[in-house]
């Protein structure tokens, strides 16, 4: 009787191996539906595929073509795309995301420049420089956008955690990503508050003691 040398099914053993019977891997009409091999180290799978497929075409008088086959690379390949594509999806929501956030800071920072108006006035007539009153605002808007990146992170933090543990999955938190997101965070703060703050920066002193 012919026999195969298969690897143990229904297992990630790799150390050992069975020699099975012909019978046990076929279906009752004989036929193969389905033959899983395993290439040496070393060989060019793309060469060995266009062998084996002109083979086993040539065994049952039909064409290469009839042949289907796909390696592990292949199957790789096709979960790296899609994943690929999540990960595309993904960034998209997160960029429109970073966008509204943005524009969410730069109204709320416009309307804090407007409300201390008569401050920034009183400073500039003190002798605070364009400068000075710049990087006040910057600070303020890049402080508030990192707040709300921790509010974030820990948020997020909290539901990975208890979804791993409900599920009994292992939960990897690293703390250079977290610090990456708060710093992200709070240099998109800067950029959507440069305009509110060189609004600022830029008032006239005299306007801005007047204004009521």
């Amino acid at each position: 009787m012919n026999a195969f040398r298969a690897m143990m099914m229904g297992s990630s053993n790799t150390r050992g191996s069975a020699f099975l019977p012909y019978t046990l891997l076929t279906w009752p009409n004989d036929t193969f539906y389905q033959l899983r091999m395993f290439g040496a180290e070393n060989i060019d799978m793309d060469q060995f595929v266009r062998q084996f497929k002109a083979y086993a075409a040539k065994m049952h008088s039909r064409q290469p073509e009839d042949m289907y086959m796909y390696t592990a690379m292949e199957e790789m390949k096709s979960v790296d795309a899609v994943m690929g594509g999540l990960s595309m999806a993904v960034g998209g929501i997160a960029a429109i995301s970073l966008v509204v956030g943005g524009i969410g800071i730069m109204n709320i920072m416009l309307v804090s420049v407007t409300e201390r108006t008569r401050e920034i006035g009183i400073r500039k007539a003190l002798g605070a420089r364009t400068r000075d009153v710049l990087v006040q605002f910057l600070t303020g808007s890049a402080i508030l956008s990192a707040c709300g990146g921790m509010i974030g992170v820990i948020l997020g933090v909290g539901i990975v955690s208890l979804g791993g543990l409900l599920l009994g999955m292992p939960v990897v938190i690293k703390p250079g990503v977290i610090l990456l997101a708060v710093s992200f965070s709070a240099v998109v703060g800067i950029f959507f508050g440069l305009y509110p703050a060189s609004k600022a920066a830029k008032a006239d002193p005299i306007d801005a003691l007047r204004y009521e």
